[in-house]
Order: structure tokens, then C-alpha cells, then sequence
């Protein structure tokens, strides 16, 4: 069985984005080798990611032309992808599938053998998933820094989420990485 996992960077005070979408600045104060070698494990430990449609579209107008090279790069563009929506027509950036219920999709797909799924940026489908009992980890990037407005990571829940610490490690730069899996119910 795979599990779903969540992966995003997220300022100390909860912002994902700033106020316009796609601001994303921020993302500067903690990027370095330590994101770097992290990326790229994700790379090694996963074979599908995940989107919903706004992050697929910021995401797909990146990667195919980006300036940096290397496995990062190369993860990205192709590594099987899903975009999860329900007016995107065309999917172009490679090895893209567009779904259009993602609780359905997910669930068949976490049931199958295969590497770890991760859901990258995309904090409305994070919150559907999770509404749905799909999300079987979060790994938080903590940003260095007080956005004081923009685009929450997580949005109002129906119910509380109890999480287990897996690990946690300081980057250089100061930012925080978190690992919690999600204590499901007996």
C-alpha cells in the first residue's frame, strides 16, 4: 500500500503563498543545500506527485524551461503527474493526467504497490484530502519569516488531526523541516 504525503514550505505564521497567487518569494529565505538534497530524496522515495489545478499550471509553466539543471530538474518534468480538475483541458508538461475526482483516483491508487505519492503546494485539494482521510503525511518546510498576510496552508477543518512527530531537522538557514504522520483512528 502507498502512502499519500504532503509536502510545502509555509511561513511561521501559516501562509503558503502571499496574498497574490504565486507569490512566492519567501521560498528564498529557505532554500539551500539542505532543500536541495531533500528535493531530490523526494525524487528516489516517490513516483507520482500531485496538483491541483492553479499549482499545476504555476508548476507546468516552470519545470519544462527552467534554468537550473540537475535531478531536481529532471524529477519534475518526468515523474508521472496528476492535475486534478474540473475545467483544465489540456495537460501538455510530460507524463501529465488530468483527474477530475481525486478522492476516488487516490484512493484506487494508494490501495496498489509503488512509491510514496506527494502532494505538492495545492492547500484546497490538501484540505478535501484530508477532509477524506487520504493524507497519511505532512512534511513542512517552516519558513524563517512573518509573511503577516497571504493564502493559509491549512483551511478550516471539520474535525481535529491528531499527528505523530516522525523527525525534524534545522536547515543552515534557519528554516525547520517537520515530518508528522497522521494518527488514523482505531
Amino acid at each position: 500500500m502507498r502512502k499519500l504525503a504532503v509536502w510545502n514550505l509555509m511561513t511561521l505564521d501559516g501562509y503558503f503563498e502571499g496574498e497574490k497567487p504565486w507569490d512566492l518569494a519567501f521560498h528564498n529565505h529557505a532554500w539551500g543545500p539542505e532543500l536541495e538534497k531533500l528535493s531530490e530524496q523526494f525524487g528516489e522515495e516517490g513516483d507520482l506527485l500531485v496538483f491541483g489545478r492553479r499549482t499545476y499550471e504555476g508548476m507546468a509553466a516552470y519545470w519544462p524551461t527552467a534554468e537550473e539543471s540537475g535531478k531536481v530538474r529532471d524529477y519534475m518534468n518526468n515523474i508521472a503527474k496528476l492535475a486534478v480538475s474540473r475545467t483544465l483541458k489540456d495537460a501538455a508538461w510530460n507524463n501529465t493526467r488530468i483527474v477530475r475526482d481525486p478522492v476516488a483516483e487516490l484512493a484506487g491508487l494508494k490501495a496498489q504497490d509503488g512509491k510514496t505519492i506527494f502532494v505538492f503546494g495545492s492547500a484546497e485539494l490538501v484540505a478535501s484530502l484530508m477532509e477524506e482521510g487520504l493524507v497519511d503525511e505532512y512534511r513542512i518546510c517552516i519558513v524563517p519569516i512573518l509573511l503577516g498576510s497571504g493564502n493559509p496552508l491549512f483551511k478550516k477543518a471539520a474535525h481535529q488531526t491528531e499527528l505523530r512527530l516522525l523527525g525534524s531537522s534545522v536547515a543552515s538557514n534557519g528554516a525547520v523541516i517537520l515530518n508528522y504522520e497522521v494518527v488514523k483512528a482505531a
